[in-house]
Protein backbone atom coordinates (compact mmCIF):
# COMPACT_ATOMS: atom_id res chain seq x y z
CA UNK A 1 0.00 0.00 0.00
CA UNK A 2 1.61 3.16 -1.01
CA UNK A 3 2.05 6.11 1.20
CA UNK A 4 -1.05 8.53 0.89
CA UNK A 5 -0.71 11.78 -0.48
CA UNK A 6 -2.10 13.28 2.99
CA UNK A 7 0.45 11.06 5.49
CA UNK A 8 3.16 12.96 3.86
CA UNK A 9 1.52 16.84 3.95
CA UNK A 10 1.01 15.68 7.96
CA UNK A 11 4.44 14.74 8.83
CA UNK A 12 5.79 18.34 6.66
CA UNK A 13 3.17 19.68 8.72
CA UNK A 14 4.70 18.56 11.88
CA UNK A 15 7.97 19.27 11.05
CA UNK A 16 7.39 22.90 9.68
CA UNK A 17 6.03 23.33 13.57
CA UNK A 18 9.03 22.19 14.80
CA UNK A 19 10.95 24.54 12.69
CA UNK A 20 9.22 27.21 13.65
CA UNK A 21 9.83 26.83 17.37
CA UNK A 22 13.36 26.07 16.99
CA UNK A 23 14.21 29.32 15.11
CA UNK A 24 11.91 31.07 18.05
CA UNK A 25 14.07 29.26 20.21
CA UNK A 26 17.32 30.48 18.35
CA UNK A 27 16.27 34.27 18.58
CA UNK A 28 14.72 34.27 22.15
CA UNK A 29 17.83 32.88 23.24
CA UNK A 30 20.55 35.16 21.97
CA UNK A 31 18.06 38.39 22.89
CA UNK A 32 18.14 37.30 26.43
CA UNK A 33 21.56 37.70 26.03
CA UNK A 34 22.09 40.90 24.01
CA UNK A 35 19.09 42.68 26.04
CA UNK A 36 20.10 40.79 29.80
CA UNK A 37 16.71 39.31 29.89
CA UNK A 38 17.24 36.00 32.04
CA UNK A 39 12.83 35.07 31.92
CA UNK A 40 13.27 35.36 28.27
CA UNK A 41 16.58 32.87 29.19
CA UNK A 42 13.88 30.91 31.09
CA UNK A 43 11.35 30.91 29.28
CA UNK A 44 13.63 29.18 26.35
CA UNK A 45 14.84 26.44 28.75
CA UNK A 46 11.12 26.08 29.70
CA UNK A 47 9.95 25.68 26.48
CA UNK A 48 12.32 23.06 25.04
CA UNK A 49 10.14 20.31 25.71
CA UNK A 50 7.63 21.34 23.01
CA UNK A 51 10.45 20.94 20.49
CA UNK A 52 11.41 17.34 22.54
CA UNK A 53 7.68 16.31 21.59
CA UNK A 54 7.75 16.73 18.12
CA UNK A 55 11.34 14.95 17.83
CA UNK A 56 9.47 12.14 18.82
CA UNK A 57 5.74 12.09 17.61
CA UNK A 58 7.54 12.67 13.82
CA UNK A 59 10.32 9.89 14.78
CA UNK A 60 7.40 7.63 15.60
CA UNK A 61 4.64 9.07 12.57
CA UNK A 62 8.31 7.70 9.76
CA UNK A 63 8.38 4.41 11.64
CA UNK A 64 4.65 3.68 10.99
CA UNK A 65 4.90 4.88 7.85
CA UNK A 66 8.10 2.90 6.83
CA UNK A 67 6.93 -0.27 8.52
CA UNK A 68 3.62 -0.24 7.20
CA UNK A 69 3.63 0.99 3.75
CA UNK A 70 7.65 0.37 2.94
CA UNK A 71 7.99 3.34 1.04
CA UNK A 72 10.05 3.40 -2.14
CA UNK A 73 11.99 5.85 -4.37
CA UNK A 74 11.08 9.57 -3.69
CA UNK A 75 8.71 8.56 -0.89
CA UNK A 76 11.20 6.56 1.46
CA UNK A 77 14.15 9.57 1.00
CA UNK A 78 11.24 11.92 1.96
CA UNK A 79 10.56 10.01 4.95
CA UNK A 80 13.86 9.14 5.74
CA UNK A 81 15.20 13.16 5.46
CA UNK A 82 12.51 13.47 7.61
CA UNK A 83 13.54 11.86 10.34
CA UNK A 84 17.39 13.31 10.11
CA UNK A 85 16.22 16.49 10.24
CA UNK A 86 13.95 16.57 13.26
CA UNK A 87 17.29 15.20 14.83
CA UNK A 88 19.38 18.06 13.47
CA UNK A 89 16.34 20.53 14.90
CA UNK A 90 16.65 18.85 17.83
CA UNK A 91 20.10 19.72 18.47
CA UNK A 92 19.62 22.84 17.25
CA UNK A 93 17.39 23.71 19.91
CA UNK A 94 19.43 22.17 22.63
CA UNK A 95 21.92 24.82 21.35
CA UNK A 96 20.02 27.82 21.79
CA UNK A 97 18.64 26.04 25.43
CA UNK A 98 22.57 26.00 26.32
CA UNK A 99 23.00 29.75 24.83
CA UNK A 100 20.29 30.56 27.18
CA UNK A 101 22.05 29.21 29.96
CA UNK A 102 25.10 30.96 29.77
CA UNK A 103 23.36 34.47 29.34
CA UNK A 104 21.52 33.61 32.64
CA UNK A 105 25.12 33.41 33.78
CA UNK A 106 26.67 36.49 32.31
CA UNK A 107 23.04 38.47 33.03
CA UNK A 108 24.52 38.25 36.80
CA UNK A 109 27.77 39.84 35.73
CA UNK A 110 28.48 43.29 34.50
CA UNK A 111 28.76 43.30 30.75
CA UNK A 112 32.10 42.78 29.77
CA UNK A 113 31.91 44.02 26.09
CA UNK A 114 29.01 45.05 23.35
CA UNK A 115 27.85 42.19 21.19
CA UNK A 116 28.27 42.72 17.74
CA UNK A 117 29.42 39.46 16.01
CA UNK A 118 27.11 37.27 18.22
CA UNK A 119 24.06 38.51 16.87
CA UNK A 120 24.78 39.00 13.23
CA UNK A 121 25.95 35.14 13.69
CA UNK A 122 22.23 34.22 15.41
CA UNK A 123 21.14 35.87 12.16
CA UNK A 124 23.35 34.43 9.45
CA UNK A 125 22.50 30.78 11.40
CA UNK A 126 18.87 31.52 11.89
CA UNK A 127 18.41 32.18 8.04
CA UNK A 128 20.26 28.82 7.15
CA UNK A 129 18.24 27.00 9.79
CA UNK A 130 15.29 28.76 7.93
CA UNK A 131 16.01 28.15 4.09
CA UNK A 132 17.31 24.42 4.67
CA UNK A 133 13.82 24.20 5.82
CA UNK A 134 12.37 25.64 2.99
CA UNK A 135 14.63 23.87 0.76
CA UNK A 136 13.34 20.71 2.14
CA UNK A 137 9.76 21.75 1.66
CA UNK A 138 9.91 23.22 -2.29
CA UNK A 139 12.72 20.12 -2.95
CA UNK A 140 14.96 23.14 -3.65
CA UNK A 141 18.63 21.47 -4.27
CA UNK A 142 19.96 25.40 -5.31
CA UNK A 143 19.03 26.75 -2.22
CA UNK A 144 19.95 23.53 -0.30
CA UNK A 145 23.85 24.93 -1.69
CA UNK A 146 23.74 27.99 -0.79
CA UNK A 147 23.05 27.22 2.92
CA UNK A 148 26.10 25.00 2.98
CA UNK A 149 27.98 27.83 1.28
CA UNK A 150 27.06 30.60 4.10
CA UNK A 151 28.33 28.24 6.60
CA UNK A 152 31.81 29.40 6.53
CA UNK A 153 30.07 33.02 7.26
CA UNK A 154 29.45 31.53 10.49
CA UNK A 155 33.12 30.07 11.15
CA UNK A 156 34.79 33.23 10.25
CA UNK A 157 33.10 35.38 12.99
CA UNK A 158 33.68 32.30 15.25
CA UNK A 159 37.07 32.78 14.50
CA UNK A 160 36.60 36.71 15.23
CA UNK A 161 35.00 36.11 18.57
CA UNK A 162 36.90 33.64 19.79
CA UNK A 163 40.39 35.97 19.19
CA UNK A 164 39.03 39.02 20.26
CA UNK A 165 37.58 37.45 24.06
CA UNK A 166 41.23 35.59 23.88
CA UNK A 167 43.46 39.05 23.67
CA UNK A 168 40.69 40.64 26.01
CA UNK A 169 41.61 38.02 28.86
CA UNK A 170 45.46 38.31 28.25
CA UNK A 171 44.96 42.09 28.83
CA UNK A 172 42.87 41.74 31.90
CA UNK A 173 42.41 37.86 33.75
CA UNK A 174 39.48 39.19 35.69
CA UNK A 175 37.38 39.25 32.90
CA UNK A 176 38.03 35.37 31.95
CA UNK A 177 35.25 33.91 33.12
CA UNK A 178 32.68 36.12 30.82
CA UNK A 179 35.09 36.01 28.07
CA UNK A 180 34.75 32.34 28.28
CA UNK A 181 30.93 32.16 28.50
CA UNK A 182 30.47 34.47 25.85
CA UNK A 183 32.97 32.04 23.96
CA UNK A 184 30.91 29.10 24.69
CA UNK A 185 27.97 31.01 23.22
CA UNK A 186 29.77 31.88 19.84
CA UNK A 187 30.28 28.23 19.91
CA UNK A 188 27.29 26.63 19.97
CA UNK A 189 26.02 29.07 17.30
CA UNK A 190 28.84 27.80 15.08
CA UNK A 191 26.87 24.05 16.18
CA UNK A 192 23.56 25.68 14.99
CA UNK A 193 25.25 26.59 11.58
CA UNK A 194 26.49 23.42 11.17
CA UNK A 195 23.43 21.53 11.87
CA UNK A 196 21.95 23.74 9.71
CA UNK A 197 24.51 22.62 6.96
CA UNK A 198 23.44 18.92 7.62
CA UNK A 199 19.41 19.45 6.82
CA UNK A 200 20.64 21.35 3.59
CA UNK A 201 22.82 18.45 2.82
CA UNK A 202 19.85 15.96 3.30
CA UNK A 203 17.48 18.18 1.38
CA UNK A 204 20.57 17.31 -1.89
CA UNK A 205 20.23 13.42 -1.25
CA UNK A 206 16.63 13.34 -1.05
CA UNK A 207 16.48 15.32 -4.17
CA UNK A 208 18.66 13.97 -6.39
CA UNK A 209 19.47 10.58 -4.05
CA UNK A 210 23.47 11.53 -3.71
CA UNK A 211 24.62 11.75 -0.57
CA UNK A 212 27.43 14.67 -0.07
CA UNK A 213 28.42 14.94 3.60
CA UNK A 214 32.23 15.40 3.29
CA UNK A 215 32.49 16.89 0.24
CA UNK A 216 33.67 20.45 -0.38
CA UNK A 217 31.54 22.24 -1.88
CA UNK A 218 32.96 23.00 -5.01
CA UNK A 219 33.30 19.19 -5.87
CA UNK A 220 29.39 19.21 -5.90
CA UNK A 221 27.21 19.01 -8.79
CA UNK A 222 23.79 20.41 -8.61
Amino acid sequence: MPVREDELKHLNGMLLQMAGLVETSIRESIKSLTERNSELARKVIEEDHKINTYDVRIDEECIRLLALKQPMGKDLRFITTAMKITTDLERIADNAVNISERALELNKEPLLKPYIDIPRMREIAQGMVRDAIDAFVNEDKRLAMDVIMRDDEVDDLNDIVLKELMFIMTQDPSTVYRAMKISYVSKYLERIADHATNIAEMVVYMVKGKIIRHMAPREIEI
